[in-house]
């Protein structure tokens, strides 16, 4: 079976493997925040936050060149994902752990609060190319988050209780299930999801995967992969139907979402778009939609990227 910890019976939990500044993990957005909302109530969701970029990284001999590479990387992946990319990549993250703990310590403050967290600091690198690797840059690119007590996230980011549910995250990533060990790639996607291999020999999980633990089991779904084939894996092992995404009006959507992508705003709205108070934020994948709220304290217009209603 699997070293993962148990769960109750009566409960269905999905479990994202994830960091923050992952470009699959970002691509992958619009279906999984399209599985949270059409599985909302019915199963638990928890984040693996699984530091992409840790410590022992070596660091790179030409860190132009290696940001040169990566933007190069970047780029490769939204020509699947059709994700936003930053005009422009300042440089590749150092560490994925000061966003990871910023991101675990929003939890406490509740879903919605946790999600527009986690999502500013995405943005971070694909919209404004400047990563959040460091606890300061983490908590400015979070600032004006709506109901975001902003001091007790910069204390809780820093205490021993959210550094060691980090560090369980890190060792749990790191304990990946049978099944994913050896991923066969049949060309159904650009990026299948086999285990990676870490530094001091052994495996990580891809990213981004789920896995769902239920009375029946576990079944892991690796990888980047299209809405239908999470949504069946989810359906099927927590014996729930297979839920087709909810579309939204465009400015309910707008309003609920915060910010929207083009694929995201394709698979999670319904209507003429884009809402008429919509900001628009171009970036070198196409456009960033903010709704007018969101635009007021988002780092992307406040730091003058383009912008326009």
């Amino acid at each position: 079976m699997t070293s993962e910890p148990e769960t109750d019976r009566a409960t269905v939990e999905v479990v994202e493997y994830t960091d923050p500044l992952c470009p699959w993990s970002w691509g992958a957005e619009p279906v999984l925040r399209g599985l949270r909302e059409a599985f909302a109530g019915r199963v638990r969701w928890r984040r693996v936050f699984c530091i992409l970029f840790d410590h022992d990284d070596d660091p790179a001999p030409d860190a132009a060149a290696e940001t040169t590479w990566y933007a190069r990387y970047i780029e490769d992946i939204a020509r699947h994902t059709q994700a936003p990319r930053a005009v422009k990549l300042g440089r590749v993250a150092a560490s994925s752990w000061p966003a990871s703990l910023v991101a675990k310590a929003a939890e406490p403050q509740g879903a919605e609060v946790a999600e527009q967290v986690l999502r500013r600091l995405r943005e971070s690198v694909f919209v404004l190319g400047e990563p959040a690797d460091t606890r300061a840059l983490a908590l400015s690119a979070v600032h004006g988050v709506p109901g975001l007590d902003l001091e007790r996230l910069a204390a809780d980011a820093n205490s021993a209780a959210v550094l060691d549910r980090v560090r369980a995250d890190h060792a749990e990533a790191r304990r990946p299930v049978r099944e994913v060990l050896s991923v066969r790639n049949d060309g159904s996607s650009p990026h299948p999801g086999a285990a990676k291999e870490t530094p001091d020999g052994g495996r990580r999980y891809a990213l981004p995967t789920l896995l769902v633990r239920s009375a029946a089991g576990v079944r892991a779904v690796p990888g980047w992969r299209s809405y239908d084939t999470y949504a069946s894996a989810i359906g099927s092992q927590a014996g729930l139907p297979a839920t087709a995404p909810v579309r939204l009006d465009p400015a309910d959507a707008l309003a609920r979402y915060r910010s929207l992508t083009e694929p995201e705003r394709r698979l999670l709205t319904r209507g003429a778009w884009p809402p008429a108070d919509a900001v628009r934020v171009d970036t070198a994948g196409g456009p960033l939609w903010l709704h007018p709220e969101e635009a007021r304290t988002h780092p992307a217009v406040g730091r003058g990227a383009p912008a326009a209603p």
